[in-house]
């Protein structure tokens, strides 16, 4: 079974990473993309980046920039996951696509948690649920739950009504009550240790900014936190790597020198659709993505062998899942922080991090690579 390929044909693992280097050492304006991988072959990317001046950007940097933009604008109260499922009386749910963006939600976080010492909060836990889109009753166990608005659409004007009246102030006519509005407040303002989730990948920039201010507001007179879900393809490990090393979220580039950070011009999809980018790197390890890219760019894909391609890749290495093929750090969504995981299924299939590796090793220059 190969393992490699150039232009669609089958070659030694070799004779691919030499093509890549080929094609990147020849580039002026590269990007390293998608980069759905695991910690490991996320600093093995952003190393190789800063070695060719690339810029980087993650598959899923819209939804992290989302929350990212109002943390640096207006500051964000964050707590982890294990901590609203021990310590909440009351989770303030938003939206529609919270078990989508974490199928371990219900278990995790509405459930009945397993320690005796905290079975009277979680008695008591009450769970209102802005715009679930759907019952979530089901979901939620024993707990008691208050559904208020079902469109996710109603959401940013709930919110903005909600976040009035808990400050006394008089709002206009809305989808619900004042009386519905002011009994949904009171309950917040009742919690004693209250979070709000959401996922950014739902919901707007202001409207995150929105929900935050109310966070804060609740502080004043109670204690309110924030739980943001974490985007998949570890999306918060790349963001955390990208962190130590550049000093900057994804959406940086090395292209003069140093790195340099912006949401904008660093944007994957739009250096690639407006034809600056001449080269790019796509990774996808955690699941067969191909970029949505509809202009044409040589590209150097390690992802898994089923990735379906609008273009095909001028080189394309079968790389491993981190976690199944081979071991792995990952940012972990039950625990909101980095955890070593071991392989479930060990394979010879080559890591993100030892093909980008090898890629490099046979880049013309040597470069420093970065811790």
């Amino acid at each position: 079974m190969s393992h490699a390929w150039i232009d669609g044909r089958p070659v030694a693992l070799h004779v691919a990473t030499a093509e890549a280097a080929r094609l990147l050492a020849a580039s002026r304006v590269p990007v390293v993309a998608g980069l759905g991988t695991d910690i490991a072959g996320a600093r093995a990317a952003i190393a190789l980046a800063e070695r060719i001046g690339a810029s980087i950007d993650h598959m899923n940097s819209e939804t992290v920039l989302r929350d990212v933009e109002v943390m640096r604008a207006a500051g964000i109260m964050l707590t982890t996951p294990n901590e609203a499922r021990l310590r909440a009386d009351v989770l303030l749910m938003i939206g529609a696509g919270l078990v989508e963006a974490w199928p371990g939600l219900p278990e995790r976080l509405l459930m009945r948690p397993p320690m005796a010492q905290v079975d009277a909060i979680a008695a008591q836990r009450r769970i209102l649920w802005l715009c679930p889109g759907g019952d979530p009753t089901k979901l939620a166990g024993r707990a008691k739950v208050h559904v208020v608005g079902r469109n996710r659409k109603d959401l940013p004007v709930l919110l903005a009504a909600l976040r009035a009246r808990l400050a006394g102030r008089p709002v206009g006519k809305t989808l619900l009550a004042a009386k519905a509005l002011d009994t949904f407040a009171a309950e917040l303002r009742a919690a004693r240790f209250g979070v709000a989730v959401w996922s950014a990948a739902e919901l707007d920039t202001l409207t995150i900014e929105m929900l935050c201010g109310m966070v804060a507001d609740l502080n004043a007179t109670t204690r309110f936190t924030g739980l943001a879900l974490a985007a998949a393809d570890n999306a918060l490990g790349v963001l955390q790597a990208c962190g130590w090393m550049t000093g900057f979220p994804m959406r940086t580039s090395f292209g003069r020198g140093f790195p340099e950070h912006d949401t904008w011009r660093f944007d994957a999809a739009r250096l690639v659709e407006s034809g600056e980018a001449d080269c790019a790197v796509w990774i996808s390890a955690y699941r067969a993505a191909a970029p949505a890219w509809t202009r044409q760019v040589p590209m150097i894909a390690l992802t898994g062998q089923d990735a379906r391609f609008r273009q095909k890749p001028r080189v394309h290495i079968n790389v491993g899942q981190p976690g199944t093929d081979h071991d792995a750090v990952e940012h972990d969504a039950a625990t909101g922080t980095l955890v070593p995981v071991v392989a479930k299924d060990p394979s010879k299939a080559v890591s993100v991090a030892a093909a980008l590796a090898q890629i490099a090793s046979v880049l013309p220059s040597s470069g420093a690579w970065p811790c």
